[in-house]
């Protein structure tokens, strides 16, 4: 990445890119992306934070920090309104004219890359290292979150014949039940967890029509625990096209923290081995 030029002239005419070389000695930092802010702390760096985003969970330490808002709807004025001397930022922050008027503010800012695999986490981990000037923990952290990575995804592996279909719900509101799939955050982890995603043939996330509901056959529901539009196991047997499941009828409901399961964090190894427990049990 580019070092970001400190003056607000040359700020205001850069792209979103890497900090300087004074990184270190920022003390005032605005951490948006609940992935970010996470990796702040593991870092163990924590205390140089003034604000993160709302999607910014964990550890319980990020809650007592002021909500800057959601990462997807910013107010650049309300990131500027905590006084950071610098800015971490999702890649998947927005929205753009907001991202523009923090660069032209002159304040550093970071922008970390998304990503929903082992190499996109060690990047982001990497990025984070850069900006708060912690490059040689970023590696040591990167390693260990790679190895761990690793295990997970082997311990998880399974023969095609014996993974389970699996069906993420995002929300499911007036019976509109939307899904994910091909290239998301969920169609990923479930990958790495040993299972298959139960729809295909779309991009990201979308509302799923009653008959593709019924051709896709899931053997289990995933859903976030905190999702405020998350469906309740009676929703979905109010559903007739949910309701006729495999997954329903067996009551193969799983229920996982957000963060965890979609973050792409330090903690993913850990929501793999959830994951693949919650679908076939421990491992002996």
């Amino acid at each position: 990445m580019k070092p970001l030029l400190l003056s607000a002239a040359l700020a205001a005419a850069t792209s979103l890119s890497g900090l300087s070389a004074e990184a270190a000695d920022y003390r005032r930092i605005v951490s948006i992306g609940g992935d970010v802010t996470e990796i702040v702390f593991a870092l163990g760096e924590g205390d140089r934070l003034v604000a993160r985003d709302s999607t910014s969970t964990f550890p319980p330490e990020a809650k007592r920090l002021s909500d800057a808002g959601y990462m997807r709807a910013l107010s650049a004025e309300g990131v500027l309104g905590t006084r950071p001397d610098a800015v971490l930022l999702s890649e998947g922050a927005g929205p753009p004219e907001q991202l523009q008027a923090l660069k032209a503010s002159g304040i550093p800012v970071e922008t970390v890359p998304e990503g929903h695999d082992a190499e996109a986490i060690q990047r982001k981990i990497e990025a984070v290292g850069r900006a708060l000037g912690k490059e040689q923990a970023a590696a040591a952290l990167a390693d260990k979150v790679a190895a761990d990575l690793e295990a997970a995804t082997k311990e998880a592996s399974r023969p095609a014949a014996d993974r389970k279909r699996v069906l993420f719900i995002l929300s499911l509101s007036d019976g509109k039940i939307i899904a994910a799939g091909d290239g998301s955050s969920a169609d990923a982890m479930l990958k790495l967890a040993g299972a298959d995603n139960a729809v295909s043939g779309f991009k990201g996330y979308k509302a799923l029509a009653p008959e593709a509901i019924s051709r896709a056959r899931p053997d289990a529901i995933l859903m976030m625990e905190r999702s405020s539009h998350a469906a309740a196991a009676d929703d979905l047997r109010a559903n007739p096209a949910m309701a006729d499941t495999p997954a329903v009828r067996s009551g193969a409901i799983i229920r996982m923290d957000g963060l965890t399961l979609l973050g792409f964090g330090p903690r993913t190894a850990q929501a793999i081995r959830e994951l693949s427990a919650a679908l076939y049990g421990e491992r002996s």
